[in-house]
């Protein structure tokens, strides 16, 4: 298999439990996770693997702050990326319909929906299962195409 050649995309849904997804230029979905760092000492080691792994990356999308966030965005920085920080509620308000994010489990059950959605339309491999970080990582990541200009329009099958 050869090497990558486009930049990339990397969305992450912050936590120790964290939602991993991969979007190239042309906004489609190349590839998505899930992963338990556990502690704050193996989440550290991991922002160095994780970006490496999504390479070659020119933005990456962070939901979150705080402790569980500084060891990515200091990866990031110190690699020049390009950081996009937003909060749940940023790229829920423009993806779900007000109905559909009036609690936290509603939105997490229509952002599976979406991001199952997605994951077809881009043609990526379907879930065994999909958790919940991964689902919003995939919608974090379809919200950062289109706010990037990634994807000039948004596919019929994915409109509200």
């Amino acid at each position: 298999m050869s090497e990558p050649t486009e930049e990339r995309l990397l969305a992450i849904d912050m936590g120790l439990r964290a939602g991993l997804a991969v979007f190239g230029r042309d906004g489609k979905l190349i590839w998505y996770r899930s992963r338990n760092y556990g502690n704050r000492s193996r989440l550290k080691k991991a922002a160095y693997s994780v970006l490496n792994e999504a390479a070659p990356i020119s933005v990456v999308t962070v939901e979150g702050g705080g402790e569980h966030a500084t060891p990515w965005t200091q990866e990031i920085e110190r690699r020049g990326l390009r950081l996009i920080q937003i909060g749940a509620e940023r790229w829920r308000k423009e993806l779900l319909l007000n109905r559909q994010r009036r609690h936290g489990v509603e939105a997490k059950y229509h952002a599976d929906t979406l991001a199952r959605k997605i994951i077809e339309w881009s043609g990526a491999k379907r879930p065994t299962s999909l958790r919940h970080d991964a689902a919003e990582a995939i919608c974090i990541g379809f919200w950062s195409v289109q706010y990037l200009g990634w994807l000039k329009e948004v596919p019929p099958q994915l409109k509200l």
